[in-house]
């Protein structure tokens, strides 16, 4: 995790935690309900809300230089420490064999493709996030999609504080003075949700078909989907399931075999 702090994308998560204060502090300083909270004693929502943003900077940092699922061995073998490769598990003939990437020239399991940002292949690989700077892939998925919905509640909130912290005034230019700091925090996180509602949006409709957005965006390129007709997802086994897949079981999962059953249901 260390070695991740000082790649690139140093930058961006410093720009990103530094934007997250500079909002939180405008909004804290100026006549907004938490400060009126604060100087009536009542501290219970500036704490929380206070909470609230640093568990949503701790979820960034932690999707941000979490490992996505990067492929680090040449052989795909059982999960459960068998030594025999995939390819000799699985039927051949319904199967899509397993390929070797041209970049790392690592064998990949299916739904795995290799990011030339980060120049490794990654486990059900969705995309790579500039935002994050990190492939969104099978390990941190779901705490992608619990970091947009934490980020999510802080910035509704925060929009909330920041528009009760506008005040009236005589004159346009007057009012843009006294309000400047606070219309722009409320520009910057008014610009943040929209962003996070759709990308929220986007992952939890995905999730649900048990897609990828590689998969969603390429899927005329991609070997497995190539055969599957137009609105046909072999790894789909229903909205309830795949949620529960999803969120509530951690483990490897062996694509090539979820392929072939389903395959197998359809004939």
């Amino acid at each position: 995790m260390a070695r991740g702090v000082f790649r690139s994308g140093v930058l961006v998560r410093a720009a990103h935690t530094l934007l997250t204060w500079a909002v939180t502090l405008v909004l804290f300083l100026h006549n907004t309900d938490l400060r009126q909270c604060e100087e009536r004693g009542e501290l219970l929502q500036p704490v929380l809300f206070f909470l609230l943003v640093v568990l949503s900077v701790v979820l960034y940092f932690a999707v941000s230089l979490m490992d996505p699922g990067f492929i680090l061995i040449d052989t795909v073998k059982c999960v459960h420490g068998e030594s025999e490769e995939m390819e000799k598990m699985l039927p051949q003939a319904s199967t899509p064999r397993l390929r070797r990437c041209g970049y790392c020239l690592l064998q990949q399991p299916m739904r795995a493709k290799h990011c030339h940002t980060c120049k490794q292949c990654v486990r059900r690989y969705d995309h790579h996030c500039p935002w994050i700077e990190n492939c969104v892939g099978e390990r941190n998925h779901r705490w992608f999609i619990v970091y947009l919905l934490v980020q999510l509640l802080a910035l509704l909130w925060a929009l909330l504080i920041a528009l009760s912290g506008i005040l009236p005034s005589v004159t346009w230019s007057l009012w843009f003075r006294v309000n400047g700091f606070l219309l722009a925090a409320l520009a910057v996180v008014g610009v943040f949700s929209v962003v996070v509602v759709v990308l929220l949006c986007c992952h939890l409709y995905l999730v649900s078909v048990n897609c990828t957005t590689w998969e969603f965006m390429s899927r005329h390129r991609i070997s497995y989907l190539k055969s599957c007709e137009a609105e046909e997802n072999p790894f789909d086994r229903g909205v309830v399931c795949n949620l529960w897949d999803f969120f509530c079981i951690c483990r490897t999962v062996i694509w090539e075999q979820v392929y072939h059953r389903n395959n197998q249901d359809t004939v």
